[in-house]
């Protein structure tokens, strides 16, 4: 598979105003696909983040491996400055939860404020990479649909203010990933979770990889999912899995195009169940 790597000019640009909104917010609320977190963690964002408290918001918890989410869970909330939150941003009901916490991890700052008899809303900036539901969160958060949203990478371009109930100020940023993705099992990853557009890659070659992540951890997915019996060779299953779909082409050769598509969009619709591509080991 060739070297994976997305970063459109509007990602640069966000990033430069980033940098200098950084100061106009009280926290950040960062926010990670739950499927790959640890693959979602931008380094850039961490350079900018430094004196920043931080909600971690572990989305799409329902697509998730529940034991891995809680063991990254737990490792964000011991960070610093920070507290780490699981959820389904499409649930209602999400917004007292996150503006409590948003309250206690800017407590000093309230009480100054309380003190000099101020009232001032608290500001957050909203990060995190493409297509992690941070708009849909914030859409959430304010009970109607003020930023776009899609379930692609790339939907919102532009930085958005949105003003919520009780006193809160969200900036809504574009996803937004980073200028050189070296390390290319999380590129895939990425790939994997849709944070990247499907058109700069082979999707035959990432369902491949795809395939072999499940035998490795989650083998039983695959067996109960396409009634077969699993291979340790990642083609072979491929193979059994389009046979049993009936997916082939004239002459009885396989037709990888649509089987491999199929596997993808079962991972992304939930159809294979609760799956983390990031496993422990990673952490």
């Amino acid at each position: 598979m060739a070297k994976v790597n997305w970063f459109p000019g509007h990602m640069a640009k966000t990033l430069v105003q980033m940098s200098k909104e950084i100061k106009n917010v009280d926290m950040i609320i960062y926010v990670l696909d739950a499927r790959a977190p640890l693959s979602c963690l931008n380094p850039k964002f961490n350079e900018l983040c430094t004196d920043k408290p931080i909600l971690y918001i572990l989305n799409k918890v329902d697509l998730a491996d529940d034991s891995i989410s809680t063991h990254i869970k737990e490792m964000l909330k011991n960070k610093d400055n920070s507290d780490c939150i699981t959820l389904n941003s499409i649930q209602s009901g999400t917004s007292k939860i996150i503006e409590s916490i948003m309250k206690t991890l800017c407590i000093k700052k309230l009480q100054k404020y309380e003190k000099k008899g101020l009232s001032i809303p608290l500001r957050a900036m909203v990060i995190g990479v493409p297509n992690c539901g941070k708009s849909t969160l914030i859409n959430n958060m304010c009970g109607i649909k003020k930023t776009k949203t899609g379930d692609k990478a790339g939907v919102t371009r532009g930085k958005q203010w949105v003003a919520l109930k009780n006193g809160f100020e969200i900036l809504d940023t574009p996803g937004t990933l980073w200028p050189n993705l070296e390390d290319q099992d999380i590129a895939k990853k990425l790939c994997i979770i849709g944070s990247i557009k499907d058109e700069i890659v082979d999707i035959n070659e990432l369902s491949f990889y795809l395939v072999n992540l499940l035998q490795q951890y989650y083998p039983q997915v695959l067996k109960d999912r396409y009634d077969i019996t699993i291979n340790d060779d990642a083609l072979l299953t491929l193979d059994a899995i389009a046979e049993k779909k009936h997916f082939l082409i004239r002459g009885g050769d396989i037709d990888y195009d649509r089987t491999c598509a199929m596997i993808i969009d079962d991972f992304r619709k939930g159809r294979l169940g609760k799956i983390t591509l990031d496993q422990v080991k990673d952490v």
